[in-house]
């Protein structure tokens, strides 16, 4: 299991690498341990070449003291080991990036152990090992921003499969109240992402979620669309707890919303204390610190032997 290693501290000159590469943008940081973090930068998530030369720009600084990199990054990418393509992306929808490659020029440029997950993944790790998530057999880590994806992992372990999990491309429901827009998705156009997420909001309706009046219909409409994503988790997976982060996330009541509308979705079925508990679908713990701090965790395990 992931989790129930018990990772090394490095003296203070030995250090961890981490990585937590979104669409926008890209976390990077140093640290002695997922705790103790020694320093931090962002880089705009650019073109391929501009983007790698910026992180190892970051690192240069450092490079004698890192012991192993840990990499969360935006999706699909390859996690299977034993594959051609590993770590690589595969169809995305960011523009230039399919194909490309965070693990390759780490291992290229410092040739150390480097571990890959998804952003999301790392996030629900992160927030299993020190946040929302702890005691949970079932978790779910939910981001709605840029894009929607989705982590989860039992014990502290993240699913995976013949992929990872790519919740944000589920299909929902479209609400009478929400006809005209064809979806921002460039794949299934109104998947769940196509239509809850930050782009989807400000193509719909000009602005972003937090900027519109408190009676405005996008509040009920995206709080809808990500409940009934909830109601398929909790059918699915059995969840024990579901955190929902990123940006669009961060608007006041919009928890409690969700929650609502995934309970109608449900029906009544699965009515017991955990899907009634307030403390269900809650927001992160670690706030926007969840997936830097994952991506340290992953690599303090790169530099475990057995890994």
């Amino acid at each position: 299991m992931f989790i129930s290693h018990t990772f090394k501290r490095p003296d203070e000159d030995r250090l961890y690498g981490a990585i937590e590469a979104g669409g926008t943008k890209v976390n990077v940081a140093v640290g002695r341990s997922a705790t103790d973090i020694v320093a931090t930068d962002r880089i705009e998530t650019g073109t391929p070449t501009a983007t790698i030369e910026g992180i190892l720009g970051f690192f240069e600084e450092y490079r004698v003291k890192i012991l192993s990199f840990g990499v969360a990054s935006f999706g699909p990418v390859r996690l299977d080991r034993t594959a051609s393509d590993w770590g690589r992306l595969i169809a995305t929808p960011k523009l230039g990036w399919t194909g490309a490659s965070f693990v390759q020029p780490l291992i290229d440029a410092y040739a150390i152990p480097v571990e890959l997950e998804t952003d999301v993944s790392a996030a629900a790790i992160a927030e299993y090992q020190f946040g929302a998530l702890r005691g949970s057999r079932c978790g779910i880590y939910l981001t709605v921003g840029t894009g929607i994806g989705g982590g989860i992992v039992i014990d502290g372990v993240p699913v995976r499969g013949n992929l990872h999990p790519e919740i944000g491309h589920i299909r929902i429901s479209r609400g009478a109240a929400d006809t005209g827009f064809s979806g921002s998705c460039p794949y299934h156009g109104d998947c769940l992402e196509g239509l809850a997420s930050g782009p989807a909001i400000e193509r719909r309706w000009g602005t972003s979620l937090d900027r519109l009046p408190e009676d405005h219909q996008a509040h009920r409409i995206i709080a809808d669309y990500l409940g009934q994503a909830c109601a398929t988790l909790a059918l699915t997976m059995s969840a024990d707890r579901i955190v929902i982060g990123g940006g669009v996330s961060k608007v006041a009541g919009l928890h409690r919303a969700i929650a609502n509308r995934m309970r109608y979705w449900l029906g009544g079925y699965l009515d017991g204390p955990t899907i009634r508990n307030d403390t269900f679908i809650v927001a992160p713990d670690l706030s926007d610190r969840a997936g830097i701090t994952g991506a340290l965790l992953l690599a303090q395990r790169a530099d475990l032997p057995d890994r």
